[in-house]
């Protein structure tokens, strides 16, 4: 089931704004536990990298549409696994976001949660950032680098690990 969000801001009906409650909220969780976890300023873009990975792994795992405070605590695991080193997690949003796309495109109506989901991925995906290089051989240091040789990298590749260590954190 895809949760659009499709909460109207009120009114009698009919031309209503569609309000996407389900990434909104993905996006707050996501917020939340970077900042608890301290790891970047929140005007970085790393930590944007972070938000929006994890924000993207906690909305496309919700595929009942049950984002409540009280199901953050049992999804802690889930988010997790997905976001662990091992995991093919760029292909699974790929994959998920195919699979919801074509469940809008069936229902017809707005998908305001896609749209902002969407434009997050493509973000992470067309954005590359200066980070240490994650393949790098350790003590591989040139003189002058601190911590080791740097590479642009997919935004994807840098807020990934960010979000998962967030979530060990909380």
């Amino acid at each position: 089931m895809l949760h659009t969000g499709q909460e109207s801001t009120g009114g009698t009906g009919g031309g209503d704004l569609a309000v996407p409650m389900a990434w909104l909220y993905a996006e707050y969780i996501a917020d939340e536990l970077l900042r608890t976890g301290d790891l970047m300023p929140p005007t970085s873009f790393e930590f944007r990298a972070g938000r929006d990975a994890l924000a993207l792994t906690i909305f496309l795992s919700d595929a009942e549409g049950e984002l409540s405070g009280i199901r953050v605590i049992t999804q802690l695991e889930t988010w997790l696994s997905l976001t662990a080193y091992d995991q093919p997690w760029q292909d699974w949003v790929g994959e998920r976001m195919a699979e919801l796309t074509a469940e809008a495109a069936h229902h017809a109506g707005p998908a305001p949660d896609l749209d902002l989901a969407a434009a997050a991925w493509r973000w992470l995906e067309e954005t590359e950032l200066l980070a240490p290089d994650l393949d790098a051989v350790p003590g591989g240091a040139s003189a002058g680098e601190d911590d080791g040789p740097k590479v642009w990298t997919p935004a994807w590749r840098l807020g990934l690990p960010l979000g998962h260590l967030a979530i060990h954190l909380f």
